[in-house]
């Protein structure tokens, strides 16, 4: 049979130009995501995300940028410099509300519209990532910032029995462990890991003064004899942390807690990552409780996305398929129970969580107990300026009155 040459050539390339709309029709949604999520808990987290948005028919594309300062630079340079990423991480407060001020943030309205948002995320929640009636962030878990995490064989080889019920308690354990030759505060000596054990101090003694300082500002608060108490406190601490404590990272921290070489750590709940990442169990190997008394503070953060602007439609589309993707029941269950967060929303399968997430959860349900973390209500530049206030009053000779002072400028800031 004699074929038709011609004719053959153009159904070829009738063919290949199809094959070639198929291949671009098909074509993966690329995402570029800027995360500080690098330790093993971190990463063993971040990659459920990744997994869950693939299988729904994206890309994703890791950029992982070590440290949390550093992860926000260079998306925020990226963004202003007009080469911006398709979502990047920030912390549930007032961090990226500039760049929404600025006009460089894409909403998500629709995705919250469609997935009820506003029906199943907490008020707090909601607050931190819907402004001017806008949806700019997407937010993937709830941290509780001070936990009390514990070494079971540490407080064992100490003689404690049990939790401590209050601070004079949990200072005569701390010198129970110190005489045991443990560690008894495993800290990492970084600032913020300071502002966040005097947060803890705080919320703990007195929740209605802390709300006083941070929500209002109240000079006169900051000025009291009971916010001096606080300071006091939080520098008894010190007595108890190791000499390399200065420069020490979070998760080498949690490390000396997981090996018995620690006592106790005063952790967000992201900790748990690295307790799960070394095959530790909590109530088992090591213990955690959220703070003194019958009904301790809640102090609510947590971690969002938010996604630059762009008139790209398919990038749009990728920031779209994300939001809808990480507040997913099943990529949240997954993610959180490897991040040691607790779930977004509250209706996520939670027989697989551990006996302090379920704590957590279950402290969630009592909106008494909900108390924001400072970043919440103040802005950056005056969490900054705190945050030096109580690193130089932690690593210096300085009086507790100088402290106060310099807290009470701070804040007015």
């Amino acid at each position: 049979m004699k074929h038709n040459v011609p004719v053959l050539r153009g159904v070829a390339a009738a063919l290949m130009l199809a094959s070639a709309f198929a291949a671009h029709a098909a074509a993966p949604l690329k995402a570029n995501v800027i995360h500080w999520w690098t330790s093993g808990g971190e990463s063993a987290a971040i990659k459920q995300f990744a997994l869950a948005y693939d299988q729904a028919g994206g890309q994703w594309v890791d950029n992982a940028i070590a440290g949390a300062d550093q992860a926000r630079s260079t998306a925020i340079n990226r963004i202003v410099g007009g080469e911006p990423p398709t979502a990047a991480q920030f912390n549930t407060s007032k961090q990226f509300h500039d760049l929404i001020d600025q006009g460089l943030l894409n909403n998500i309205d629709a995705v919250a519209a469609k997935e009820k948002w506003d029906a199943i995320f907490p008020d707090s929640i909601l607050t931190a990532i819907k402004v001017k009636g806008h949806y700019y962030a997407v937010p993937v878990n709830i941290h509780m910032q001070d936990w009390f995490f514990y070494s079971k064989p540490a407080f064992t080889k100490a003689g404690i029995a049990g939790e401590p019920k209050s601070f004079d308690e949990l200072f005569a354990d701390l010198d129970k462990l110190k005489a045991a030759g443990v560690i008894p505060l495993a800290l990492g000596g970084q600032a913020w890991q300071e502002k966040i054990t005097f947060d803890a101090v705080f919320a703990d003694m007195d929740r209605d003064l802390y709300m006083k300082v941070y929500r209002d500002r109240d000079a006169n608060a900051v000025n009291s004899p009971a916010f001096r108490n606080v300071l006091t406190t939080f520098k008894r601490l010190h007595n108890y942390v190791d000499p390399g404590s200065p420069g020490r990272n979070w998760n080498d921290a949690t490390a000396l807690v997981i090996t018995g070489k620690a006592g106790m750590q005063i952790m967000g709940d992201w900790a748990k990552g690295e307790f799960s990442a070394a095959n530790q169990v909590a109530g088992k190997d090591f213990g955690c409780f959220p703070g003194f008394g019958p009904k301790p503070p809640y102090m609510i953060a947590g971690d969002v996305f938010v996604f630059p602007k762009t008139d790209n439609a398919e990038q749009v589309k990728a920031q779209q398929l994300l939001a809808t993707v990480m507040t997913s029941p099943a990529a949240q269950e997954a993610f959180n129970q490897r991040k040691g967060s607790i779930p977004i929303r509250p209706d996520v399968d939670t027989s697989g969580f551990d006996i302090c997430a379920k704590e957590g959860m279950a402290i969630m349900k009592d909106k008494s107990r909900q108390l924001p973390n400072p970043e919440m209500l103040i802005p950056p530049d005056v969490q900054g300026a705190l945050q030096d206030v109580i690193t130089n009053f932690w690593n210096k000779n300085q009086s507790v009155e100088d402290a106060q002072k310099a807290f009470a400028t701070a804040i007015r800031s």
